[in-house]
């Protein structure tokens, strides 16, 4: 694989956002590494070690895993989350903005 794919914008995830968005287990994507079918390379964050692996892999992995119909059931339910996460934090947002306009309403406004 050459090196475009690691540096492309979105080629990559961490094994941690691989295992979230695709429905693994920490020991299967290990074991994916150890096999071959997993090309990955080793990061560091604040000192902490974590891999990188290229999507395109991964999607190919799930789909041996998971099965075709699998893979597209994980992006489902994984899209929905996200949705899900947006608009609660919309929510939370609207909750922040709605207090703030109460408490303009309530002083008065003294200009003098």
């Amino acid at each position: 694989m050459s090196d475009s794919e690691w540096r492309m914008q979105g080629g990559t995830l961490s094994h941690k956002n691989a295992m979230k968005e695709f429905g693994f287990s920490e020991e299967q994507i290990i074991e994916g590494m150890k096999s071959g079918k997993l090309q990955y390379r080793q990061n560091y964050s604040h000192g902490n070690p974590y891999y990188r692996v290229l999507r395109s892999e991964v999607e190919k992995f799930a789909k041996e895993i998971h099965g075709a119909d699998g893979l597209k059931e994980q992006k489902h339910q994984h899209q929905l989350k996200e949705i899900n996460k947006q608009i609660n934090s919309m929510k939370r947002k609207l909750k922040k903005l709605e207090k703030e306009k109460a408490k303009l309403i309530e002083s008065p406004c003294n200009l003098t």
